[in-house]
Protein backbone atom coordinates (compact mmCIF):
# COMPACT_ATOMS: atom_id res chain seq x y z
CA UNK A 1 0.00 0.00 0.00
CA UNK A 2 2.91 2.09 0.90
CA UNK A 3 4.69 1.55 -2.09
CA UNK A 4 1.85 2.55 -4.57
CA UNK A 5 0.85 5.55 -2.70
CA UNK A 6 4.51 6.41 -3.17
CA UNK A 7 4.35 6.11 -6.44
CA UNK A 8 1.71 7.82 -7.15
CA UNK A 9 3.50 10.64 -5.31
CA UNK A 10 6.16 10.64 -7.71
CA UNK A 11 3.81 11.27 -10.58
CA UNK A 12 2.34 13.82 -8.80
CA UNK A 13 5.77 15.81 -7.91
CA UNK A 14 6.72 14.69 -11.55
CA UNK A 15 3.66 16.92 -12.50
CA UNK A 16 4.78 19.62 -10.91
CA UNK A 17 8.13 18.89 -12.06
CA UNK A 18 6.75 19.69 -15.44
CA UNK A 19 4.50 22.39 -14.42
CA UNK A 20 7.23 24.54 -13.04
CA UNK A 21 9.57 24.15 -15.58
CA UNK A 22 6.98 25.32 -18.40
CA UNK A 23 6.32 28.80 -16.42
CA UNK A 24 9.76 29.31 -15.77
CA UNK A 25 11.21 29.09 -18.95
CA UNK A 26 8.09 31.26 -20.64
CA UNK A 27 8.32 33.88 -17.45
CA UNK A 28 12.14 34.10 -17.63
CA UNK A 29 13.55 37.37 -19.09
CA UNK A 30 16.00 36.69 -22.11
CA UNK A 31 17.82 39.62 -21.18
CA UNK A 32 18.92 37.99 -17.57
CA UNK A 33 19.55 34.64 -19.25
CA UNK A 34 21.51 36.30 -21.98
CA UNK A 35 23.33 37.97 -18.82
CA UNK A 36 23.64 34.43 -16.93
CA UNK A 37 25.14 32.86 -20.20
CA UNK A 38 27.60 35.04 -20.47
CA UNK A 39 28.94 34.43 -16.84
CA UNK A 40 29.12 30.74 -17.78
CA UNK A 41 25.64 29.98 -15.29
CA UNK A 42 25.19 26.36 -16.13
CA UNK A 43 21.86 25.74 -18.67
CA UNK A 44 21.35 29.50 -19.23
CA UNK A 45 22.14 29.21 -22.22
CA UNK A 46 19.97 25.87 -22.90
CA UNK A 47 17.26 27.79 -21.18
CA UNK A 48 17.92 30.59 -23.31
CA UNK A 49 17.54 28.11 -26.48
CA UNK A 50 14.21 27.28 -25.18
CA UNK A 51 12.64 30.41 -24.75
CA UNK A 52 13.41 32.06 -28.10
CA UNK A 53 11.75 28.51 -30.02
CA UNK A 54 9.39 27.78 -27.17
CA UNK A 55 7.14 25.94 -29.64
CA UNK A 56 8.74 22.50 -29.53
CA UNK A 57 9.66 22.30 -25.72
CA UNK A 58 6.06 23.26 -24.56
CA UNK A 59 4.77 20.50 -27.10
CA UNK A 60 6.77 18.09 -25.22
CA UNK A 61 5.86 19.25 -21.83
CA UNK A 62 2.52 19.05 -22.38
CA UNK A 63 2.75 15.43 -23.89
CA UNK A 64 4.62 14.90 -20.60
CA UNK A 65 1.96 16.83 -17.93
CA UNK A 66 -1.04 14.49 -19.87
CA UNK A 67 0.59 11.29 -20.00
CA UNK A 68 1.55 11.48 -15.84
CA UNK A 69 -2.18 12.73 -14.83
CA UNK A 70 -3.39 9.75 -16.79
CA UNK A 71 -1.13 7.42 -15.03
CA UNK A 72 -1.84 9.05 -12.11
CA UNK A 73 -5.27 8.82 -12.15
CA UNK A 74 -5.76 5.29 -13.56
CA UNK A 75 -3.04 3.83 -11.59
CA UNK A 76 -5.00 5.20 -7.98
CA UNK A 77 -7.95 4.39 -9.35
CA UNK A 78 -7.01 0.74 -10.08
CA UNK A 79 -4.13 0.22 -7.04
CA UNK A 80 -5.88 2.46 -4.22
CA UNK A 81 -9.53 2.25 -4.44
CA UNK A 82 -9.69 -1.87 -4.15
CA UNK A 83 -7.64 -1.70 -0.43
CA UNK A 84 -9.97 1.75 0.61
CA UNK A 85 -13.13 -0.08 -0.27
CA UNK A 86 -12.15 -3.55 1.37
CA UNK A 87 -11.22 -1.33 4.28
CA UNK A 88 -14.49 0.63 4.43
CA UNK A 89 -16.75 -2.29 4.31
CA UNK A 90 -15.02 -3.86 7.62
CA UNK A 91 -14.29 -0.49 9.35
CA UNK A 92 -18.29 0.38 8.61
CA UNK A 93 -20.51 -2.76 7.36
CA UNK A 94 -23.19 -0.65 6.89
CA UNK A 95 -21.86 1.05 4.00
CA UNK A 96 -20.53 -2.29 2.79
CA UNK A 97 -22.99 -1.48 -0.61
CA UNK A 98 -21.35 1.68 -1.27
CA UNK A 99 -17.50 1.22 -0.29
CA UNK A 100 -16.48 0.58 -3.53
CA UNK A 101 -17.98 4.16 -5.04
CA UNK A 102 -17.10 5.89 -1.95
CA UNK A 103 -13.66 4.73 -1.85
CA UNK A 104 -13.19 5.87 -5.70
CA UNK A 105 -14.64 9.05 -4.77
CA UNK A 106 -11.87 9.37 -2.06
CA UNK A 107 -9.48 8.50 -4.21
CA UNK A 108 -10.24 10.93 -7.15
CA UNK A 109 -10.80 13.66 -4.55
CA UNK A 110 -7.47 12.79 -2.90
CA UNK A 111 -5.34 12.63 -6.44
CA UNK A 112 -7.03 15.86 -7.58
CA UNK A 113 -6.39 18.26 -4.23
CA UNK A 114 -2.69 17.13 -4.57
CA UNK A 115 -2.60 17.49 -8.15
CA UNK A 116 -3.62 20.82 -7.80
CA UNK A 117 -1.53 21.65 -4.66
CA UNK A 118 1.77 19.78 -5.39
CA UNK A 119 1.11 19.72 -9.62
CA UNK A 120 0.32 22.71 -10.07
CA UNK A 121 0.08 26.20 -7.56
CA UNK A 122 2.87 25.54 -5.38
CA UNK A 123 4.63 24.83 -8.80
CA UNK A 124 4.05 27.76 -10.50
CA UNK A 125 4.43 30.10 -7.78
CA UNK A 126 7.82 28.98 -7.46
CA UNK A 127 8.39 29.55 -11.07
CA UNK A 128 7.02 32.97 -11.26
CA UNK A 129 9.12 33.75 -7.68
CA UNK A 130 12.33 32.53 -9.27
CA UNK A 131 11.94 32.12 -13.34
CA UNK A 132 15.70 32.48 -14.31
CA UNK A 133 17.44 30.79 -11.94
CA UNK A 134 14.62 27.73 -12.08
CA UNK A 135 14.55 28.01 -16.10
CA UNK A 136 18.18 27.43 -15.79
CA UNK A 137 17.85 24.32 -13.64
CA UNK A 138 15.09 22.78 -15.71
CA UNK A 139 16.47 23.41 -19.25
CA UNK A 140 19.15 20.63 -19.67
CA UNK A 141 15.94 18.17 -18.25
CA UNK A 142 13.20 20.27 -20.84
CA UNK A 143 15.57 19.98 -23.46
CA UNK A 144 16.32 15.90 -22.97
CA UNK A 145 12.48 15.64 -23.22
CA UNK A 146 11.97 17.60 -26.43
CA UNK A 147 14.67 15.66 -28.25
CA UNK A 148 12.95 12.18 -27.06
CA UNK A 149 9.43 13.36 -27.63
CA UNK A 150 10.20 14.90 -31.06
CA UNK A 151 8.68 12.27 -32.97
CA UNK A 152 5.67 12.48 -31.35
CA UNK A 153 5.46 16.06 -31.25
CA UNK A 154 5.83 16.27 -35.12
CA UNK A 155 3.11 14.08 -35.29
CA UNK A 156 0.75 16.07 -32.91
CA UNK A 157 1.75 19.64 -34.62
CA UNK A 158 1.26 17.81 -38.25
CA UNK A 159 -2.23 16.68 -36.62
CA UNK A 160 -3.19 20.37 -34.93
CA UNK A 161 -2.23 22.05 -38.77
CA UNK A 162 -4.17 19.64 -40.21
CA UNK A 163 -7.27 20.07 -38.11
CA UNK A 164 -7.12 23.72 -38.16
CA UNK A 165 -7.23 23.90 -42.20
CA UNK A 166 -10.07 21.85 -41.85
CA UNK A 167 -11.53 24.68 -39.45
CA UNK A 168 -10.80 27.09 -41.91
CA UNK A 169 -8.08 28.29 -39.38
CA UNK A 170 -4.60 29.11 -40.35
CA UNK A 171 -1.16 28.73 -38.22
CA UNK A 172 -0.67 32.59 -36.98
CA UNK A 173 3.38 33.72 -36.98
CA UNK A 174 4.93 34.31 -33.35
CA UNK A 175 3.45 37.66 -31.96
CA UNK A 176 6.15 40.29 -31.89
CA UNK A 177 5.97 42.50 -28.32
CA UNK A 178 4.11 46.06 -29.53
CA UNK A 179 4.27 49.81 -28.47
CA UNK A 180 1.30 49.36 -26.32
CA UNK A 181 2.66 46.29 -24.42
CA UNK A 182 6.19 48.12 -23.88
CA UNK A 183 4.56 51.08 -22.37
CA UNK A 184 2.23 48.61 -20.11
CA UNK A 185 5.67 47.25 -18.85
CA UNK A 186 6.89 50.66 -18.22
CA UNK A 187 3.81 51.70 -16.45
CA UNK A 188 3.94 48.50 -14.20
CA UNK A 189 7.29 49.67 -13.38
CA UNK A 190 6.67 52.84 -12.58
CA UNK A 191 3.98 52.16 -10.14
CA UNK A 192 6.47 49.20 -8.71
CA UNK A 193 9.27 52.18 -8.52
CA UNK A 194 11.53 50.10 -10.89
CA UNK A 195 11.51 53.52 -12.54
CA UNK A 196 10.57 56.71 -11.95
CA UNK A 197 7.76 58.76 -13.70
CA UNK A 198 9.75 61.02 -14.91
CA UNK A 199 12.05 58.14 -16.70
CA UNK A 200 8.81 56.06 -18.15
CA UNK A 201 8.07 59.85 -19.45
CA UNK A 202 11.02 60.10 -21.39
CA UNK A 203 11.39 56.57 -22.76
CA UNK A 204 7.47 56.79 -24.20
CA UNK A 205 9.56 59.97 -25.62
CA UNK A 206 11.81 57.99 -27.45
CA UNK A 207 9.38 55.45 -28.85
CA UNK A 208 7.34 58.86 -30.09
CA UNK A 209 10.52 59.18 -32.41
CA UNK A 210 10.24 56.56 -34.36
CA UNK A 211 6.87 57.08 -34.92
CA UNK A 212 5.83 60.38 -36.03
CA UNK A 213 7.38 62.35 -39.13
CA UNK A 214 8.73 65.94 -38.54
CA UNK A 215 5.43 68.25 -40.19
CA UNK A 216 3.84 66.73 -36.49
CA UNK A 217 6.43 68.95 -34.66
CA UNK A 218 7.79 71.53 -36.60
CA UNK A 219 7.45 75.05 -35.88
CA UNK A 220 4.61 76.22 -38.84
CA UNK A 221 5.76 78.93 -41.47
CA UNK A 222 3.54 81.56 -39.65
CA UNK A 223 5.64 81.20 -36.21
CA UNK A 224 9.14 81.25 -38.08
CA UNK A 225 11.74 84.25 -37.33
CA UNK A 226 13.55 85.46 -39.91
CA UNK A 227 15.84 88.07 -40.82
CA UNK A 228 15.67 90.17 -44.52
CA UNK A 229 19.35 90.14 -45.26
CA UNK A 230 18.71 93.12 -47.07
CA UNK A 231 17.75 94.83 -44.00
CA UNK A 232 19.48 97.90 -42.34
CA UNK A 233 21.59 96.93 -39.39
CA UNK A 234 19.32 98.92 -37.22
CA UNK A 235 16.31 96.40 -38.14
CA UNK A 236 18.68 93.11 -38.06
CA UNK A 237 19.24 94.39 -34.27
CA UNK A 238 16.28 94.95 -33.17
CA UNK A 239 15.11 91.70 -34.77
CA UNK A 240 18.10 90.30 -32.79
CA UNK A 241 16.81 91.49 -29.29
CA UNK A 242 13.15 91.20 -29.87
CA UNK A 243 13.62 87.42 -30.64
CA UNK A 244 13.14 84.95 -28.40
CA UNK A 245 15.19 82.14 -30.83
CA UNK A 246 19.10 81.54 -31.19
CA UNK A 247 19.11 81.12 -34.62
CA UNK A 248 16.96 83.18 -37.21
CA UNK A 249 17.17 82.17 -40.81
CA UNK A 250 18.15 84.27 -43.15
CA UNK A 251 16.10 85.45 -46.60
CA UNK A 252 16.16 87.22 -49.47
CA UNK A 253 13.65 89.49 -49.55
CA UNK A 254 10.73 86.80 -48.71
CA UNK A 255 10.52 83.82 -46.38
CA UNK A 256 10.71 81.40 -49.79
CA UNK A 257 13.55 83.02 -50.52
CA UNK A 258 15.85 80.92 -47.97
CA UNK A 259 19.28 81.39 -48.31
CA UNK A 260 20.51 79.89 -44.58
CA UNK A 261 20.50 80.39 -41.02
CA UNK A 262 22.76 82.73 -38.41
CA UNK A 263 22.87 81.92 -34.72
CA UNK A 264 22.62 85.30 -32.50
CA UNK A 265 25.94 84.56 -30.68
CA UNK A 266 27.42 85.00 -33.85
CA UNK A 267 26.27 87.92 -34.58
CA UNK A 268 26.65 89.37 -30.64
CA UNK A 269 30.85 88.14 -31.67
CA UNK A 270 30.85 90.36 -34.75
CA UNK A 271 29.12 93.42 -32.92
CA UNK A 272 31.87 92.88 -30.05
CA UNK A 273 34.92 92.92 -32.41
CA UNK A 274 33.48 95.53 -34.05
CA UNK A 275 32.62 93.87 -37.38
CA UNK A 276 29.84 95.09 -39.52
CA UNK A 277 26.42 93.15 -39.76
CA UNK A 278 27.15 90.91 -42.42
CA UNK A 279 24.27 88.72 -42.37
CA UNK A 280 26.14 86.71 -45.76
CA UNK A 281 29.37 86.28 -43.40
CA UNK A 282 28.00 84.81 -40.78
CA UNK A 283 25.09 83.09 -42.30
CA UNK A 284 25.64 78.70 -42.16
CA UNK A 285 23.85 76.44 -44.72
CA UNK A 286 21.04 74.78 -43.94
CA UNK A 287 19.73 71.25 -45.05
CA UNK A 288 15.78 70.82 -46.35
CA UNK A 289 13.75 67.90 -45.80
CA UNK A 290 9.88 66.53 -46.78
CA UNK A 291 7.15 66.89 -44.17
CA UNK A 292 6.93 63.05 -44.26
CA UNK A 293 10.55 62.31 -42.92
CA UNK A 294 10.67 60.37 -39.38
CA UNK A 295 12.21 61.84 -36.73
CA UNK A 296 14.99 59.58 -35.98
CA UNK A 297 15.87 60.69 -39.66
CA UNK A 298 16.15 64.03 -38.46
CA UNK A 299 17.39 63.61 -35.70
CA UNK A 300 20.94 62.01 -37.65
CA UNK A 301 20.56 65.06 -39.98
CA UNK A 302 20.40 67.92 -37.23
CA UNK A 303 23.32 66.02 -35.39
CA UNK A 304 25.59 66.55 -38.36
CA UNK A 305 24.59 70.34 -39.59
CA UNK A 306 26.52 73.12 -38.40
CA UNK A 307 23.15 74.92 -37.15
CA UNK A 308 20.99 72.30 -35.81
CA UNK A 309 18.36 73.57 -37.56
CA UNK A 310 16.18 72.11 -41.20
CA UNK A 311 13.31 73.44 -43.34
CA UNK A 312 10.72 71.35 -43.66
CA UNK A 313 8.85 71.17 -46.99
CA UNK A 314 6.34 69.95 -48.78
CA UNK A 315 6.02 68.23 -52.49
CA UNK A 316 6.16 70.86 -54.30
CA UNK A 317 9.31 72.48 -52.58
CA UNK A 318 7.20 75.33 -50.74
CA UNK A 319 8.69 75.75 -47.28
CA UNK A 320 6.29 74.68 -44.25
CA UNK A 321 8.06 75.38 -41.00
CA UNK A 322 11.56 74.41 -39.76
CA UNK A 323 12.54 72.49 -37.09
CA UNK A 324 15.41 72.16 -34.63
CA UNK A 325 16.79 69.69 -31.81
CA UNK A 326 14.89 71.60 -29.21
CA UNK A 327 11.98 70.47 -30.90
CA UNK A 328 12.64 66.77 -31.06
CA UNK A 329 13.94 67.17 -27.15
CA UNK A 330 10.03 68.60 -26.53
CA UNK A 331 8.78 65.37 -28.07
CA UNK A 332 11.04 63.06 -25.53
CA UNK A 333 10.96 65.46 -22.20
CA UNK A 334 7.41 67.15 -22.90
CA UNK A 335 6.57 70.42 -23.07
CA UNK A 336 8.46 73.40 -22.26
CA UNK A 337 8.07 76.46 -20.47
CA UNK A 338 8.29 79.65 -22.26
CA UNK A 339 10.18 82.98 -21.19
CA UNK A 340 6.88 84.38 -20.34
CA UNK A 341 6.26 81.45 -17.85
CA UNK A 342 3.52 79.86 -19.85
CA UNK A 343 3.99 76.38 -21.22
CA UNK A 344 4.44 75.99 -25.09
CA UNK A 345 1.39 72.91 -25.37
CA UNK A 346 -1.10 73.12 -22.81
CA UNK A 347 -3.23 69.71 -22.27
CA UNK A 348 -4.87 70.71 -18.75
CA UNK A 349 -7.41 68.76 -16.94
CA UNK A 350 -10.66 70.42 -15.49
CA UNK A 351 -12.42 69.24 -12.91
CA UNK A 352 -15.32 68.08 -15.06
CA UNK A 353 -13.56 66.11 -16.38
CA UNK A 354 -13.28 67.43 -19.73
CA UNK A 355 -9.57 68.59 -21.25
CA UNK A 356 -8.48 71.84 -22.61
CA UNK A 357 -6.25 71.30 -25.70
CA UNK A 358 -3.71 73.36 -27.44
CA UNK A 359 -4.57 72.62 -31.29
CA UNK A 360 -0.85 71.97 -31.81
CA UNK A 361 -0.56 68.80 -29.87
CA UNK A 362 0.18 65.85 -31.88
CA UNK A 363 -2.84 63.09 -32.00
CA UNK A 364 -0.44 60.57 -30.41
CA UNK A 365 -0.13 62.53 -27.58
CA UNK A 366 -4.45 63.10 -27.46
CA UNK A 367 -5.12 59.79 -27.72
CA UNK A 368 -3.26 59.00 -25.18
CA UNK A 369 -4.53 61.73 -22.82
CA UNK A 370 -8.51 60.76 -23.91
CA UNK A 371 -7.58 56.97 -24.22
CA UNK A 372 -8.70 56.87 -27.78
CA UNK A 373 -6.53 54.01 -29.76
CA UNK A 374 -8.32 55.44 -33.18
CA UNK A 375 -7.56 58.86 -32.91
CA UNK A 376 -4.50 58.80 -35.59
CA UNK A 377 -2.78 61.05 -38.11
CA UNK A 378 -3.80 60.82 -41.76
CA UNK A 379 -2.96 61.77 -44.82
CA UNK A 380 -2.36 65.78 -44.60
CA UNK A 381 -2.83 66.46 -40.79
CA UNK A 382 -0.74 65.24 -37.49
CA UNK A 383 -2.09 67.35 -34.96
CA UNK A 384 -5.49 67.86 -33.21
CA UNK A 385 -6.27 70.93 -35.13
CA UNK A 386 -5.84 69.03 -38.08
CA UNK A 387 -8.30 66.11 -37.61
CA UNK A 388 -10.56 68.46 -36.26
CA UNK A 389 -10.33 70.47 -39.40
CA UNK A 390 -10.62 67.01 -41.92
CA UNK A 391 -13.57 65.77 -40.25
CA UNK A 392 -15.24 68.94 -40.17
CA UNK A 393 -14.81 69.49 -43.74
CA UNK A 394 -14.78 73.40 -42.97
CA UNK A 395 -13.18 76.19 -41.12
CA UNK A 396 -15.44 76.03 -37.77
CA UNK A 397 -16.72 79.22 -36.07
CA UNK A 398 -15.80 79.40 -32.39
CA UNK A 399 -18.21 77.53 -30.32
CA UNK A 400 -18.61 74.53 -33.02
CA UNK A 401 -18.89 70.70 -31.62
CA UNK A 402 -17.81 67.67 -32.95
CA UNK A 403 -19.37 64.18 -31.29
CA UNK A 404 -16.74 61.49 -32.41
CA UNK A 405 -16.60 58.38 -30.11
CA UNK A 406 -17.26 59.21 -25.93
CA UNK A 407 -15.79 62.29 -26.61
CA UNK A 408 -17.61 66.08 -27.44
CA UNK A 409 -15.06 68.42 -29.22
CA UNK A 410 -15.56 72.03 -28.90
CA UNK A 411 -13.65 74.74 -30.79
CA UNK A 412 -13.52 77.70 -28.45
CA UNK A 413 -10.35 79.60 -29.13
CA UNK A 414 -9.70 80.77 -33.21
CA UNK A 415 -6.49 82.89 -33.99
CA UNK A 416 -7.02 84.08 -37.26
CA UNK A 417 -7.95 81.01 -39.44
CA UNK A 418 -6.21 78.39 -37.04
CA UNK A 419 -7.77 76.93 -34.72
CA UNK A 420 -6.20 77.49 -31.18
CA UNK A 421 -7.90 75.73 -28.25
CA UNK A 422 -10.18 72.99 -28.05
CA UNK A 423 -12.53 71.33 -25.36
CA UNK A 424 -12.62 67.91 -25.46
CA UNK A 425 -15.96 67.07 -23.43
CA UNK A 426 -17.06 63.38 -22.62
CA UNK A 427 -20.03 62.54 -23.91
CA UNK A 428 -22.76 61.05 -21.44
Amino acid sequence: MLLKLGIILILIVLNGFFAMSELAVVSARKSRLRELAGQGQRGAAAALRLAEDPGRFLSAVQVGISLVGILAGAFGGAALAGPLAEAIASALPSLASVARVLALAIVVGGITYLSLIIGELVPKQLALRNAERLACFTAPALTGLARMASPLVTLLDWSTEAVLRLLGGRVQPRATVSDAEIRMVLREAAQAGVVEPEEQEMIVGVMRLADRPVGAVMTPRPNVDWIDVNAPDDVIRAKLRDTRHSRLLVCDGDIDNVLGAVQAKDILNRCLLGQPLDLRAAMRPVAAVPESTGLLKVLELLKRGPVHLALVVDEYGSLLGIVTTADLFKVIAGGLVEYDGSPELQAVRRNDGSWLLDGRLPLDEVSELLELPELQAGEGYHTLAGWLLARLDHLPQTGERLRWRQWIFEVVDMDGYRIDKILAIPSQ
